[in-house]
């Protein structure tokens, strides 16, 4: 890739510009009202983007850090239906340097492969982590099971921003297996621990700074309340389904609810069953400065990335995509 290319690719993609509270879940179902509800700051709707060949659904991008932070960009994959044989659905290699893209399956399989020699397959329920630090390179795709056996592509990249201090460590990449995370089941609902830790169930995924992650499915009729530290950050978004919130407001699949901090109690009412993500963790309080892929603290480090990348010094993109 030539060094036109490589600007134009960093320019135009991507971003522009727990410790819990209490352990206890309550679960019934009706309406009820709790003295340490958090308040909802506001609620957005994801728009429809293209990466590379994939569709996705963006949540945020590189706005909203005060009520999103540690996390800086939300996207959802899918869901796509694959026929077996066909092309994958991919996107071709890219760097990033100061953030940590984390992808989890809901269904289908994917392909990685980046300028650190990993080159592996991701399964339904795992969760990869691709700590750029300094920078690296990677590439994205369906993966050989849907080649093979066709099916849907379905499942999120969420970037967990970096603290200052490990902006520039080596990367590395760490995938989890389903098997190794913690999970609470009941009658009324289940959730994956995937980051963080709820009740007993605690994510063993070593982290720079306090975050959760929680993959919640609640059955008809349900309500549940998520206890969370009140100076962190926690946001919802909905898969599937419908689901009331604090002050009788309504989300909708496809929709993020943003809480102010202050509060413990994430309050949820499900009529119906429905499926979200439910994440957040303690603010990271620095500045956010990003050209496309690579999220630092001021424009110094981003000219350095930009430097590192077109010196080679993050890898070869024509051998990530070979």
């Amino acid at each position: 890739m030539d060094d036109m290319k490589r600007r134009q690719f960093i320019k135009g993609s991507a971003i522009l510009g727990m410790g819990v509270a209490s352990t206890s879940l309550v679960a019934n179902s009706g309406m009820y009202h709790a003295d340490s509800k958090r308040k909802i700051y506001r609620i957005l709707t994801a728009k429809g983007v293209n990466v590379g060949t994939l569709p996705v659904m963006r949540a945020f991008a590189g706005d909203q850090n005060d009520y999103v932070s540690p996390y800086v960009l939300f996207d959802e994959f899918g869901p796509v239906n694959v026929n077996p044989g066909s092309d994958p659905l991919r996107v071709d290699a890219h760097p990033h340097a100061g953030v940590t893209p984390t992808t989890y399956f809901l269904d289908g399989s994917g392909h990685h492969k980046d300028s650190l020699d990993y080159d592996f397959q991701i399964a339904k329920g795992d969760f990869m982590m691709f700590s750029s630090g300094k920078g690296a390179i990677h590439m994205e795709e369906s993966g050989k099971q849907l080649y093979d056996e066709g099916g849907f592509y379905h499942g999120f990249q969420i970037w967990l921003n970096t603290p200052s201090a490990h902006k520039f460590d080596a990367p590395t990449t760490t995938v989890n297996r389903v098997a190794d995370m913690d999970k609470i089941e009941t009658d009324d609902y289940s959730i994956q621990v995937i980051l963080g830790e709820l009740g007993d169930a605690k994510s063993t995924i070593p982290l720079h700074a306090p975050a959760f992650y929680y993959h919640v499915k609640m059955n008809d009729d349900t309500r549940l309340d998520i206890p969370t530290d009140p100076t962190h950050n926690a946001f919802i978004y909905l898969i599937s389904g419908k689901l009331e919130l604090e002050g009788g407001r309504e989300l909708k699949a496809n929709q993020v609810a943003l809480y102010q901090r202050g509060e413990s109690l994430i309050n949820l009412y499900a009529e119906c069953a429905a499926e979200m993500l439910i994440l957040g963790g303690q603010p990271l309080n620095e500045r956010v400065f990003s050209y496309g892929p690579f999220v630092m603290n001021n424009e110094e480090q981003i000219k350095q990335c930009i430097h590192n990348y077109n010196a080679g010094l993050m890898g070869n993109p024509a051998v990530v995509n070979q």
